[in-house]
């Protein structure tokens, strides 16, 4: 499987040639400033503008109305609980984690190869930072940006209004007498929706917790074992997930979300005061999603839709709106962006630019994706079949997300079915080699697939459902 074919030089050509008819009506493509928004735990089908009649998102909405948006955009999966760590890894690195390096006793990207800071660095950009618990999430690489702070995610998480320091931070900076012949790249890694899920009062009051809509696809339990049953996400809840428990996650989580976008509202608004939409790329996505009760799951340790599919919507000058079922990957973004504003692309990663098809020039780069999880998960998927595979168990699942987008039929035990399963289980081994990934999809002696919840909820660092307004360190304001 070639990585790299769509960068032949004859395709670039075209694209700078495409990228030229634009020179008269917009800004000079190399001074074009960069706002990465990058959220923490948001499934893709959390947006108002996206198709959510549910939720309150009126900022992420007016910056999805002029955006370009990936319908089909993924974290490829984690080699830890903490998905977190290496989804931030691969967007800035454009590397899947199989090709990390150990470090510290951990397994990050190697930062002596392409990254996004220095990309931009080498660009003539200033670099921006600001993440959540960013020494635990990019230890090395955030020691590449200009200008650098973490956030401590929990206080930020429990003062109500979790993005609103992160925003003042960024508003103080466009505010600053920065070196004003530089574009900025600005990096912000949202602290939300993250638990511990506590929103201001006048983010709770609009919703209903007991009209919140189920997941198409809750679950009391999940039907079988599938690696991390009890991982700390998990044990946000007590098993079985009764709906009035989900109901209580969805109305904390969309509270939440709708705390962050008010303070997004509020950069956007300083960005448009300034003139800085006019010549400014904004890029939108999430590092993974996040299971809310469906499939019987809570957390992001799993490979389903809801929890490795993510909102991602590209905004600025040149780029037209629409929308695209192509597939595609956050480890996308930073060549993506590299070749929107004419920095070189690293070459040798395994994200791929998707200005082609932003420009209408191709409908996808990629015509199949590999999802992982440890070594306990396994998937493919093209535009239409999803198989997921569990090798420690034997077991598989199989759906067709055309008319099951939701996950919910399982077609693996349907005869009619086993000539595209096993087409689909080829595919998974192509991809498996292609990117270096040698787990055996198969058990010579597999465990037993039984998966018997504990009868009582396990102990969290945090209670489910958020902080209580007595939690001594509550901000009401």
């Amino acid at each position: 499987m070639n990585r790299r074919s769509f960068l032949k030089t004859a395709a670039i050509s075209s694209v700078l040639m495409s990228v030229s008819n634009f020179a008269d009506s917009r800004p000079n493509p190399n001074k074009m400033n960069v706002l990465f928004l990058f959220s923490d735990d948001q499934r893709f089908d959390t947006i108002g503008f996206l198709g959510n009649k549910h939720i309150h998102t009126p900022n992420l909405d007016r910056l999805a109305k002029r955006s370009f948006v990936f319908e089909n955009a993924y974290c490829f999966g984690g080699n830890t609980g903490a998905v977190c760590i290496p989804a931030r890894n691969m967007a800035m690195s454009g590397n899947v984690f199989f090709r990390f390096r150990k470090e510290d006793g951990n397994v990050y990207a190697n930062p002596n190869g392409p990254t996004f800071p220095k990309s931009m660095k080498a660009a003539g950009y200033e670099t921006y930072y600001r993440e959540k618990s960013g020494s635990a999430n990019l230890p090395k690489i955030r020691l590449q940006f200009e200008h650098r702070k973490d956030i401590h995610q929990v206080k930020a998480l429990r003062t109500g209004r979790p993005c609103q320091g992160i925003v003042n931070d960024a508003i103080e900076f466009l505010a600053s007498e920065r070196d004003s012949s530089r574009p900025f790249f600005m990096y912000l890694g949202l602290p939300c929706p993250h638990d511990p899920r506590w929103a201001l009062k006048k983010f709770r009051d609009m919703y209903d917790q007991e009209k919140m809509p189920l997941p198409p696809n809750y679950k009391p339990v999940h039907e079988y074992d599938i690696g991390d049953m009890t991982v700390r996400d998990e044990c946000l809840e007590k098993w079985p997930r009764t709906e009035d428990a989900v109901r209580r996650h969805l109305y904390d989580y969309y509270s939440v979300i709708t705390a962050m976008d008010f303070d997004l509202g509020r950069l956007l608004d300083v960005m448009e005061k300034k003139g800085l939409m006019e010549n400014t790329i904004i890029v939108f996505s999430s590092d993974q999603g996040l299971a809310l009760g469906s499939h019987g799951l809570m957390g992001k340790q799993n490979v389903y839709e809801d929890t490795m599919k993510v909102p991602l919507f590209i905004a600025g000058p040149g780029i037209k709106t629409g929308k695209s079922e192509a597939m595609a990957y956050i480890h996308d973004i930073y060549p993506t962006v590299c070749d929107l504003v004419s920095a070189e692309t690293p070459r040798g990663i395994d994200g791929r630019s998707l200005k082609p098809i932003i420009d209408c020039k191709k409908q996808a780069v990629r015509d199949s994706l590999m999802l992982a999880y440890r070594q306990t998960q396994r998937s493919v998927c093209d535009k239409r079949w999803k198989l997921i595979r569990f090798p420690k168990t034997n077991k598989t699942k199989f759906f067709d997300l055309k008319d099951d987008p939701h996950e919910t039929n399982d077609l693996s035990e349907d005869p009619s079915y086993a000539d595209q399963i096993d087409k689909m289980m080829k595919l998974l081994s192509v991809n498996q080699k292609g990117y270096g990934d040698k787990l055996p999809l198969t058990s010579a002696v597999p465990k037993p697939a039984a998966f018997e919840h504990p009868k009582k909820k396990m102990s969290t660092p945090y209670p489910a459902g958020g902080l209580a307004p007595g939690d001594p360190e509550y901000k009401q304001n």
